[in-house]
C-alpha cells in the first residue's frame, strides 16, 4: 500500500508547469540579455561620438548632457518594451484625438504674412481679396442693380404701414417698396427684394432709415401701382420714407469690378477677346 509520500504529483502541478516553461524562460532571458548588451554597446558608441562632435563644435555641456540623457532613457524604454505597452494601453483607454481642421496649422503663418504685407510700402493691393468671391455670388440682375447705385446714387424706398394713434399697434403691410427693378432694367422684377437682401448680406448696400432729400423721387414712387395697392389693403395707411445706398465697401467694389457704361462693357469684352487669341 503506497503512502501519500509515494504518490506522484498531479500532471498539472505547479512544479511541472515551471519545468515545462523553463526552456522558454531561458530563451527569453537570453534574448533580453543579448538585446541589452547590444543596446549598451551601441549607446556607448553613440555617446562617445556625440561628445567628440560637441567638443569640436563648442556645444554647451548642459545641452550635450540633456540630449544624451534623453537618448539613453528612450533607448531603455524601447528595450524594456515600455513604449509599446504605453501605446497599446493608451490606444485602448483614450478616445482618438479629433483631426485638426484643414488649414489650422497655417492660420498663424497666413496672419503673419498679412502683417508683413501691410508693412511693405512697395506692395500694391488694388482690389480687396473678397471681390473675387463676391463676383461669384452675384446674379446678373444684381450687377445691374449695383450699376444703378454706382451711377445714380441712393434710391428711394417706402414702407406701407397701418395708421394708428401714436403708432401704437401699427403694422407694416409692405416693406421696402422701390423702383430699383424698373430703373435698373432687371430681368426678374419680382426677385428684387431677394436681390437686395443678398447685396446687403455681402456688405455692398445699406438699408437706411433716413429719407433722401429728393422729394420728386418719393412722389413718383408713391404713385406706383404696387404702393397704391398696399395702401388700399391697409385701410388707413401711413407711408414711411427710407433709402437704400451703397456702403463704402460697395462703392469701391463697383468702381473696381463693374463697368459703368455700355462703352465700358465693350472695352472689357474686347480685352477678353484679344487675350483669348
Amino acid at each position: 500500500m503506497a503512502t501519500s509520500s509515494d504518490t506522484p504529483p498531479p500532471a498539472g502541478s505547479a512544479r511541472d508547469q515551471v519545468l515545462r516553461a523553463a526552456p522558454g524562460l531561458l530563451r527569453i532571458s537570453a534574448g533580453a540579455w543579448l538585446r541589452t548588451a547590444e543596446w549598451t554597446i551601441n549607446a556607448a558608441a553613440r555617446a562617445a561620438s556625440d561628445v567628440t562632435q560637441a567638443a569640436l563644435s563648442g556645444t554647451p555641456p548642459g545641452q550635450l548632457l540633456g540630449s544624451v540623457g534623453e537618448e539613453i532613457v528612450e533607448g531603455a524604454r524601447r528595450i524594456l518594451g515600455v513604449t509599446d505597452l504605453e501605446q497599446r494601453f493608451l490606444g485602448s483607454r483614450q478616445p482618438a484625438a479629433s483631426a485638426p481642421a484643414p488649414g489650422d496649422g497655417s492660420l498663424r503663418e497666413r496672419g503673419a504674412d498679412l502683417l508683413n504685407r501691410s508693412a511693405d510700402v512697395r506692395a500694391r493691393d488694388d482690389a480687396h481679396p473678397a471681390y473675387d468671391r463676391i463676383l461669384s455670388e452675384l446674379a446678373p440682375d444684381e450687377a445691374r442693380i449695383l450699376r444703378l447705385f454706382a451711377n445714380s446714387g441712393p434710391q428711394a424706398a417706402v414702407d406701407v404701414r397701418t395708421w394708428r394713434p401714436l403708432d401704437v399697434g401699427a403694422q407694416t403691410v409692405a416693406p421696402g417698396l422701390t423702383m430699383i427693378g424698373p430703373r435698373a432694367g432687371v430681368r426678374y422684377v419680382d426677385r428684387v427684394p431677394a436681390y437686395l437682401n443678398n447685396l446687403f448680406r455681402l456688405g455692398l448696400i445699406w438699408f437706411s432709415h433716413d429719407p433722401l432729400d429728393d422729394l420728386p423721387a418719393y412722389q413718383v414712387l408713391e404713385a406706383q401701382p404696387d404702393v397704391l395697392g398696399a395702401m388700399r389693403s391697409a385701410g388707413r395707411a401711413k407711408l414711411v420714407r427710407r433709402s437704400i445706398l451703397l456702403t463704402p465697401f460697395g462703392t469701391d467694389f463697383c468702381a473696381l469690378c463693374l463697368p459703368a457704361t455700355t462703352a465700358g462693357f465693350e472695352a472689357v469684352a474686347a480685352e477678353a477677346a484679344a487675350a483669348s487669341t
